[in-house]
């Protein structure tokens, strides 16, 4: 798939499916930075505290009227 392909699939997700998917991909992202800076951390470390940390809670701004 070409990355044009996946930047349209990207667009047509709702806000919600793609906020979940930016929080899931949290703890690879930090591993793969640490690695790079030769400080590696255990990846399932990081998802253990990213479950325990859980999702940013957000509110929806109300409707104007």
């Amino acid at each position: 798939m070409r990355w044009i392909e996946n930047i349209i699939r990207w667009r047509q997700l709702d806000a919600e499916t793609q906020q979940r998917i930016r929080w899931e991909r949290i703890p690879q992202q930090v591993a793969l930075s640490m690695a790079f800076e030769q400080e590696p951390v255990e990846l399932s470390w990081l998802q253990k505290l990213h479950r325990q940390l859980g999702p940013p809670v957000t509110s929806k701004q109300p409707a104007a009227s």
